[in-house]
């Protein structure tokens, strides 16, 4: 970088090496609707890739530089602008591998988070992170981390499906016969079908002033009188992890229970998530913040960017109602809500200012059912494992992540140490798994019953 940032940047944009555009609608919510400063690492968003094999340090900083040239969101900084940043899109990136020995002794989790919580040059770049780390001869660990500006989760599986096809194509003599051999591997990285920028222009277009306050009307109508269930200034420490399962039988009693009262996996663990939270807080309007991936044109599919949403979801409790007559309320309102999202920064701006600076927008709990999609690549002498490492966002003091992991649902609950102890999760872990269980068992009990 030149000794003036500045006379640099206009360099480049003059000779076309970078270029500017307005930030894109989920990105303005990292900037408008955050309780943090959007360079804080509580932005980020990570991963990482267990790797039993023969590999170098310089195979992966070459795969990492082809993924970087197919995917601009990798050689996306931010200029401050006058009223909001501008992307800037540089031609070429940098890409920066760091490599280190795992100390004896170390647990994993402490040493991923030296990757994790470094925080990133907004202005220069690069936004995302990558570190090999040796465990052993053919052991090791490519932890990343990506700011959320620049990635959502499932550009996490993106990411790997690029670095992974990459990796087959720098193998020294492989021949392009063998690499499309390789399960389902492409032997090339072809341009995107549709860029990040190309997708966050299409997407200003689509929201006119019109469609925006058609959508607001609905939700203000949605959300008249609702609160977050904690409200107030969010604690500022970062989120914990604590992770177990639903079992596999009570699992498979949760989707039976669904398909018996035709509506969606996802709408049935709602139902009871609000159930549990109405037991343990005591309230009757819960209201959660769930994340949606705004991919639904295949041209975006491999693209990597900050896509998704967030769609607020209230639900109010009648203690006198029976479960199956909560959840059929629950599924309605939840299409009604996916039906009418919209970006969530104009969402925000629509529903009124007037928090104080800090506090939470709209919610301060989060619900999600991932279903990002995950590679499952077959490497040449080499087995590999992704492990996406939910790390949340400072937008909440709560969350509960559920995935499919074979016959269970692993149960990720992500929580503020200020604002609850791990005990008080476990308080609430054990409560949703009765609640779960007595709703499977009992769906024609009244609200008060299964909670009791």
């Amino acid at each position: 970088m030149a000794q003036d940032p500045r006379a640099q940047f206009k360099q480049w944009l003059e000779t076309g090496e970078a270029r500017l555009q307005p930030i894109s609608l989920p990105q303005r919510e990292l900037w408008e609707n955050s309780p943090v400063p959007v360079a804080d690492p509580a932005n980020h968003i990570c991963g990482v890739i267990e790797i039993k094999g023969p590999i170098t340090p310089q195979q992966c900083e070459a795969a990492l530089e082809r993924v970087s040239e197919r995917q601009e969101a990798l050689r996306i900084s931010f200029l401050p602008g006058k009223e909001r940043p501008l992307q800037m899109i540089r031609a070429s990136g940098t890409t920066l591998l760091g490599v280190r020995e795992m100390a004896a002794n170390s647990l994993l989790d402490d040493v991923m988070l030296e990757t994790y919580r470094q925080p990133f040059d907004l202005l220069h770049g690069p936004l995302y992170r990558v570190d090999m780390i040796r465990r052993g001869h053919h052991d090791h660990v490519l932890a990343f981390a990506f700011h959320h500006a620049i990635a959502d989760g499932w550009s996490l599986g993106v990411f790997v499906q690029d670095l992974c096809t990459a990796y087959v194509m720098g193998l020294s003599g492989l021949s392009k016969a063998v690499a499309v051999g390789v399960m389902g591997l492409k032997n090339t990285l072809p341009p995107v079908t549709q860029s990040y920028f190309e997708w966050a222009a299409a997407e200003r277009a689509i929201w006119h002033p019109a469609e925006l306050a058609k959508r607001a009307d609905f939700w203000k109508s949605r959300l008249a009188g609702s609160r977050g269930i904690w409200g107030g200034i969010p604690a500022p420490d970062p989120l914990q992890r604590w992770v177990t399962a639903i079992p596999a039988d009570l699992a498979r009693g949760v989707k039976a229970l669904a398909v018996s009262h035709r509506t969606t996996l996802f709408s049935t663990l709602l139902a009871a998530f609000q159930l549990t939270l109405s037991k343990w807080t005591g309230k009757d309007d819960i209201l959660v913040g769930t994340p949606v991936a705004n991919r639904n044109k295949e041209a975006v599919r491999e693209t990597m960017g900050y896509f998704a949403g967030v769609v607020p979801l209230r639900g109010q409790l009648d203690p006198l109602q029976s479960f199956s007559n909560h959840l059929h309320a629950v599924s309605e309102a939840t299409l009604d809500a996916f039906a009418n999202a919209m970006p969530f920064a104009e969402l925000a701006a629509a529903m009124g200012g007037g928090r104080p600076a800090g506090e939470h927008s709209i919610f301060d709990v989060r619900f999600a059912l991932q279903n990002h999609p995950v590679p499952d690549v077959v490497l040449p002498r080499i087995s590999t494992k992704l492990r996406m490492r939910s790390t949340g966002t400072a937008r909440f003091d709560l969350a509960c992540e559920l995935t499919e992991v074979g016959s269970e649902l692993e149960v990720a609950w992500l929580f503020k140490p200020q604002r609850f102890a791990t005990s008080n999760i476990a308080e609430l872990n054990n409560l949703f798994l009765a609640v779960l269980t007595n709703t499977c068992n009992n769906p024609e009990s009244r609200i008060a019953v299964l909670t009791f």
